[in-house]
């Protein structure tokens, strides 16, 4: 019913707005129109009964939760895996990397080159915010240290494979939350040391891998 009247509106729509003119090519475009605007309703009245009754009998095309519903359809992937024979997690996850059906795979040698690339590029951010802190440009310290700098722990994590390397990362993550946590306090003089100790500390964890 709806459908019906939307197209009712439509054609009313389409044949009272349509323009007026005296000459009389406009009047037989005007009748052209009309006769369009009458077909196409007349249609959509004929289609309108089919299309309302296509699905009449058939089951709900959803899930809930896998409980209610079609289990076959689209959206069973969404049922919190209570229902689910195989994982959920999608092809490109990076938390299903050892599925035979994962894209993403973990023994991609190019991963480890990226993540040194980050490891290094971040040493590179420390050194630029040198000159935030002597001008006390409190924001760009800290836009410093989120701007790239994000990816940094992720890229260091990977690397921390046994006790050297997972103690010289938390050493230098110490000492990266006492630079953001100074850089909040405004304290120059604490920001800077702390600044230098991430040097170091970076370096440090750098050897190791």
């Amino acid at each position: 019913m709806q459908l019906f009247l939307s197209v009712v509106t439509l054609a009313v729509s389409a044949s009272a707005f349509a323009p007026a003119t005296d000459n009389a090519a406009s009047t037989v475009s005007l009748s052209a129109t009309r006769r369009d605007s009458f077909a196409a309703f007349t249609a959509a009245v004929v289609a309108a009964p089919s299309i309302a009754s296509a699905v009449a009998g058939d089951s709900p095309k959803f899930s809930v939760f896998g409980i209610i519903g079609d289990g076959k359809s689209m959206s069973e992937g969404a049922a919190y895996g209570s229902d689910q024979a195989t994982r959920v997690y999608s092809p490109y996850s990076v938390y299903d990397a050892r599925s035979d059906k994962s894209v993403f795979k973990d023994t991609d040698p190019g991963i480890p080159i990226r993540k040194k690339a980050i490891i290094a590029e971040s040493r590179v951010r420390l050194t630029k915010i040198e000159p935030y802190i002597a001008k006390k440009q409190w924001f760009n310290v800290r836009d410093e240290l989120t701007r790239y700098m994000y990816s940094l722990r992720d890229s260091m994590v990977y690397f921390t494979t046994d006790a050297k390397t997972k103690a010289a990362a938390k050493k230098f993550f110490v000492s990266l939350e006492k630079l953001d946590i100074s850089a909040k306090q405004r304290k120059g003089d604490v920001a800077e040391k702390a600044r230098q100790e991430c040097i170091v500390n970076l370096d440090a964890f750098i050897a190791l891998i």
